[in-house]
């Protein structure tokens, strides 16, 4: 199973491909737009969920000076975010 924050994103631009076409490339029915509408739904709130827990890993790591305790976002040799 995918796993890390960039498994995540290549996910959601793979929905957001489905909505626009269908696997052949080809421009979606109505119905099979709906359908692809709802996953859509279900894929951002589970996607909306995981980025959560990762949130609170990230305050949890700042809050304690301990690593993170998943493998969900990347660490060691990141760039830094200015502020940080």
């Amino acid at each position: 199973m995918k796993t890390s924050v960039s498994d995540l994103r290549e996910h959601l631009f793979l929905q957001l491909e489905r909505l626009k076409d269908d696997a052949n490339g080809e421009e979606l029915t109505d119905e099979a737009l709906q359908r692809e509408v709802t996953r859509a739904k279900a894929v951002s709130q589970v996607a909306s969920a995981i980025i959560g827990t990762a949130k609170i890993e990230v305050e949890y790591a700042k809050a304690t000076g301990q690593a993170l305790p998943s493998d969900f976002l990347p660490q060691g040799d990141t760039k830094r975010i200015k502020g940080d």
